[in-house]
């Protein structure tokens, strides 16, 4: 999946209950003007999830916009949930063609918008 800055604002993803597939639960378009704040708001409490977000800021006089991987992975998320996220990660990585940050968190304090930031800034040329 080609992931375009123009297509999406954010993607929302889980390993299916076989646990042999990843399913698309939601796909929010760049037009919805959503936050990052009601991005971070459906991460769930005890669940895994793969998360894309079209991260767009200003910096160094200019403005940037990055596509950013999330994996998501709760402290109180089962351990076999959090094993299968750790060890299909890559795959899931190199088939979004697009991705240029990445971020793994498993409270909220690690995927905070200053966190976020930080993390594209050190990246932009």
């Amino acid at each position: 999946m080609s992931l375009k800055k123009n297509t999406y604002r954010y993607i929302i993803a889980k390993i299916g209950d076989n646990s042999k597939e990843v399913e698309l639960l939601k796909a929010v378009p760049l037009s919805d003007k959503t936050t990052y704040k009601d991005f971070l708001a459906e991460l769930p409490a005890d669940d895994c999830r793969y998360l894309v977000y079209n991260y767009e800021y200003d910096f160094d006089g200019g403005h940037r916009s990055k596509i950013v991987f999330f994996q998501w992975a709760p402290e109180n998320a089962k351990i076999k949930s959090k094993m299968l996220y750790a060890s299909t990660k890559d795959s899931i990585k190199k088939a979004l063609v697009g991705i240029q940050v990445e971020i793994q968190g498993t409270d909220k304090s690690e995927v905070e918008e200053a966190v976020l930031l930080e993390k594209c800034k050190s990246i932009s040329k």
